[in-house]
């Protein structure tokens, strides 16, 4: 047999004397149960080893394979079962002579994990199988795993029971799949540019970085309040400071907002910064960079979502934001506008607009509001307000302006990128002024940030720096529309 290491060979003394306290009455179920299996061979390996072989034709090969059972048929005085494992699955298939307790394998529930060994066969009708002739219980499913054939189809089940989802739904696995391999492509690119990989903290004395309402802990043997971060950018930018002049993080970000097909607490982002650069040295960068990853994942630019087809093949479009939005409201607008003319539209698209809010603020809800969900793209949306980007750099044309792109993927936002402020008197004034805001009652301004400022001050060179949400990637890459889909544990309302 291929199990090794079973209790019940154990000395007496040595089951006497378990430090884990087990109740007596368990004590047969737990002896029954392997510690460990010696596997030989994964089913998806099987399956490209013996492509070629013909139907009803036997090996002397002895494998041993094991994962859960997901099919059982008893035949009489035969049995299959269909055992899958992470690569992919098997046939198992018994015969009441050659099979050790034939009678016990043809009882198997769906769901139980099973070690088995025997010979590759393939049977009359082509199905590749293991002749088993010895095999071992390594778990009892307690639980069924839905329908045999249509797997599980309550959403809620299959978000709040992955674990189960993943078993009885095959797109699932090829989903969060997908996701490892575009975290891979991805720092495998940018690895190969320079950029190294860095750890910024996840507990922030202050929440800065993005405008966001923020989750709130507090640390006791500090007696202080801290925050989730909301991103990672301001520690990265104390790197650059440091001397580290092409970084990146991927790492999990927390914002205090709404559920929704695009939104989780939770999620997943990579941030990139690049010494004496500025923003347009970023947009062939991100363009390669996706299109690689894209190539990578699914074997073409050319990708499905929703479907239409979106091409990532370099270049994307340029737009500005003004011109957009223009477009979506029938007339000329930008952020020289007339507030009052913002206003209104903004009332005509159906919001009513803050009074304390400047035309920077205005064209950019506007642009939102009329503009941006019916935007395919991939689109560069360039020229956004100053007054909404308190971390970038003034236009050198405009100061109303920033140096920043947004791009804009099957109508959400996928990238943000800029060129980053390095004035600290500057900066101050716009932190100062997001605070002014804060005080007002916008909870997602941001904090004066003096520890940032500080850094500042010893001298951040021209530099450029990006965002990518991750989840939207995978979600644009597998084509799925709802961000729960591409996140392993995706948050939930308590369950009652």
């Amino acid at each position: 047999m291929p199990a090794a290491d079973d209790p019940a060979d154990a000395p007496a003394d040595a089951r006497a004397a378990d430090p884990g306290g087990a109740d007596p009455a368990d004590a047969a179920t737990d002896q029954a149960i392997p510690y460990r299996f010696d596997r030989t061979a994964a089913a998806g390996e099987l399956q490209e080893r013996y492509a070629s072989l013909a139907a009803g034709e036997e090996t002397g090969d002895e494998v041993a394979v094991a994962g859960r059972v997901m099919l059982v048929r008893p035949q009489g005085r035969l049995a299959f079962a269909t055992l899958r494992d992470a690569s992919g699955q098997v046939q198992l298939f018994a015969l009441k002579a050659e099979t050790d307790r034939f009678d016990t394998f043809a009882k198997l529930s769906l769901g139980d994990w099973v070690g088995a060994s025997g010979r590759i066969v393939k049977t009359r009708k082509g199905e590749l199988s293991v002749k088993v002739r010895d095999w071992v219980l390594l778990a009892k499913a307690r639980r069924g795993f839905g329908d045999k054939w249509k797997g599980i189809t309550d959403v809620e089940t299959r978000y709040r029971q992955r674990e189960v989802d993943l078993w009885a739904n095959e797109r699932t696995r090829e989903v969060l799949t997908m996701r490892s391999r575009v975290l891979s492509a991805l720092r495998r690119d940018l690895e190969s540019q320079g950029f190294i990989e860095v750890e910024t903290p996840m507990l922030h004395p202050i929440p800065g970085g993005a405008a966001a309402k923020p989750f709130v802990t507090h640390h006791n043997a500090l007696d202080a309040d801290l925050y989730l971060r909301i991103a990672p950018e301001l520690y990265l930018k104390r790197l650059v400071v440091g001397g580290f002049e092409r970084v990146f993080e991927i790492g999990r970000v927390f914002r205090n907002e709404g559920v929704s097909p695009r939104h989780n607490p939770e999620f997943t982002m990579l941030e990139l910064y690049q010494a004496y650069a500025d923003h347009t040295d970023l947009v062939p960068l991100l363009e390669q960079l996706v299109a690689t990853v894209a190539t990578e994942v699914r074997g073409t630019t050319r990708v499905q979502c929703e479907g239409r087809e979106v091409d990532l093949t370099p270049p994307w479009r340029r737009a500005s934001l003004a011109e957009l939005t223009s477009e979506a409201v029938g007339e000329a607008v930008d952020v020289h506008s007339d507030p009052a003319d913002l206003r209104r539209l903004l009332a005509a698209a159906g919001q009513d607009p803050h009074p304390g809010w400047g035309p920077g603020k205005l064209l950019l809800e506007l642009f939102e509001k009329t503009a941006e969900t019916s935007l395919w793209g991939p689109l560069f949306v360039t020229g956004f307000p100053a007054e909404v980007s308190p971390l970038a750099r003034r236009d050198r044309h405009d100061p109303m302006l920033a140096e920043r792109f947004e791009v804009i993927v099957a109508g959400r936002e996928l990238v943000n990128g800029f060129s980053e402020l390095n004035d600290p008197d500057d900066q101050r004034k716009r932190f100062e002024a997001q605070a002014s805001a804060r005080a007002a009652g916008d909870e997602e301004a941001m904090m004066v940030d003096e520890e940032y400022l500080r850094a500042l001050e010893h001298g951040l060179p021209p530099t450029a720096g990006l965002g990518i949400g991750i989840d939207r990637l995978v979600m644009l890459l597998a084509d799925v529309a709802n961000i729960r889909e591409v996140i392993a544990f995706p948050t939930l309302r308590p369950e009652r």
